[in-house]
């Protein structure tokens, strides 16, 4: 077991505006399972690079442990090559039959190693990458979101494989694996960085405490600051009042006063004085004593949608459903019957490959909602509702380029309503100045959610809308529907958020 030992970091990237680190200290073991928890852009993935060397930073970061990182970049030429061609250009020395006995562990075969990497699910590539990164020995593993885009069989498998593994950190967003993969959790708070035993779950229950308990002590202190502020203004006004009356007096409405009493009202004057000067001091404890402690506190804003109301209560119909290539020889699926009614929430379920983006796609063709037209061929029924509007997030966000100003334009947002509502999300307003091609992923999707948001619709569909973003606005998005309660189909990998969300489900099977 080693030390990873981090002093005074600081960085931010060249030309930016906006510290990424400042004076951050922490210190964590290599025998650790740790997950490193944190709001889109606070700087997860940079920290993994920092580790790496791969950018100049102040401060020091001691080890004597070597890193290795996923996912590996594959290149175009690998992307036709087996596996086992090229795994030794991903990690130095790498054994292949040490990757054979990694993937055995994942569930899989050695089969999927000679075949074109090109061919592969996104699950097979995964389990591929984890396996070369575990073949090793004696490194410290960063591990970056490792289940975006995989289905529920490949995520079920990864987060086994990863609950029997330690020396890693691991950067996720889904609650699921988290608590099932880690014992140690890093934490990059608003202002603050903590490290803490325990996992997801255990680590939210003691910050939900912890916020409970500075809420009422911030409560508290206002409270007295008021009531010292109030005390004080009585005392000075008395004591200027007295001071007041020291030259000065109408000895027919005053028989009792005589130029020896001077002496007595300064005195007095003073001592009230002195009383004003405690009060204060008193007041500039209780606010040093209040200050930081809502500095953490995580309170996000409700957000609001807005639906719409359609006049008939079956919005798409489908009835023996069938969906296959133009080739004539790959079924995407058969036979689906589903009726979605208003107010139903139904997520769509189904291993990497089944159809679910085609389903959705062609419901937004047949809506009229579809910008493009997809080439397959069709039996059976599905009708959507006439004068059907569908809010669309895309799971793809490589079409997000330019200005916020630029996309609200094109889009016909209200630029000033949807800036609002990504600052609830919990976007910087910096961020705004940027082109969107320099966005993390997490605060892409965060744009094409709050569009979503913004577009009052009938019907909601979500194309895998909470990859990369950071727990704190998925439990957000999950209070808005629930509170709100629009009518949705969606395809989403995580757990928590489908069990909370869905009002039923359909599987489809290829």
């Amino acid at each position: 077991m080693s030390q990873i030992n981090v002093n005074n970091l600081t960085f931010s990237y060249e030309g930016s505006f906006d510290q990424i680190f400042e004076n951050a200290s922490f210190s964590i073991d290599t025998d650790w399972k740790l997950g490193f928890i944190g709001r889109n852009g606070k700087g997860k993935t940079t920290f993994l690079q920092l580790l790496l060397g791969k950018y100049p930073y102040t401060g020091s970061i001691r080890t004597n442990t070597v890193f290795d990182y996923f996912p590996y970049t594959i290149t175009e030429e690998q992307m036709q090559m087996p596996g086992s061609q090229f795994i030794e250009e991903l990690k130095y020395s790498c054994e292949l039959w040490r990757v054979i006995c990694e993937l055995e562990q994942l569930q899989e075969t050695a089969e999927i190693l000679y075949r074109p990497f090109h061919t592969l699910s996104l699950g097979e590539r995964t389990k591929i990458l984890l396996a070369v990164l575990f073949s090793g020995e004696n490194d410290f593993l960063l591990i970056d979101e490792p289940t975006n885009h995989l289905d529920h069989e490949a995520r079920e498998n990864v987060k086994n494989y990863l609950s029997s593994k330690k020396g890693f950190i691991l950067v996720s967003h889904d609650r699921d694996l988290l608590d099932a993969c880690i014992d140690h959790v890093l934490v990059l708070n608003r202002q603050t960085i903590e490290v803490q035993s325990g996992n997801f779950s255990s680590w939210w229950e003691n910050k939900r405490r912890k916020d409970q308990f500075a809420t009422a002590e911030n409560l508290k202190h206002l409270k007295e600051i008021g009531k010292l502020k109030q005390a004080a203004a009585r005392a000075s006004g008395w004591a200027d009042q007295n001071e007041n009356s020291k030259i000065g007096f109408d000895p027919i409405k005053e028989p009792d006063r005589n130029i020896s009493t001077r002496p007595y009202i300064g005195a007095k004057t003073k001592k009230m004085q002195s009383r004003v000067k405690s009060m204060k001091n008193r007041i500039n404890r209780e606010i040093e004593e209040k200050e930081g402690l809502l500095v953490d506190l995580e309170k996000p804003a409700d957000l609001k949608i807005m639906p719409l109301i359609h006049h008939k209560k079956i919005l798409v119909n489908a009835r023996n459903y069938s969906l296959t290539y133009t080739d004539g020889k790959q079924p995407v699926f058969m036979n689906l019957t589903f009726s979605i009614y208003q107010g139903d929430r139904i997520a769509i379920h189904g291993a990497n490959g089944c159809g679910k983006s085609t389903l959705i796609k062609m419901i937004l063709q047949h809506s009229g909602n579809a910008d493009t037209h997809l080439h397959v061929m069709e039996s059976g029924i599905c009708e959507t509702a006439s004068g059907l509007v569908i809010s669309y997030v895309n799971q793809d966000t490589s079409m997000l380029t330019g200005s916020i100003h630029k996309f609200c334009f094109e889009q016909n947002l209200d630029e000033s309503l949807f800036c609002a509502i990504l600052r609830q999300l919990d976007m910087e307003r910096v961020q705004f100045q940027k082109n969107m091609e320099e966005f993390s992923e997490g605060q892409k999707k965060k744009v094409l959610i709050a569009a979503s948001l913004l577009t009052p619709a009938h019907l909601y569909i979500w194309d895998e809308p909470l990859n990369y973003i950071d727990v704190f606005s998925r439990m957000q998005i999950e209070k808005l529907l629930l509170h709100y309660q629009p009518t949705m189909l969606f395809v989403e990998h995580d757990i928590k958020f489908r069990e909370t969300i869905a009002t039923s489900e359909i599987w489809l099977n290829s």
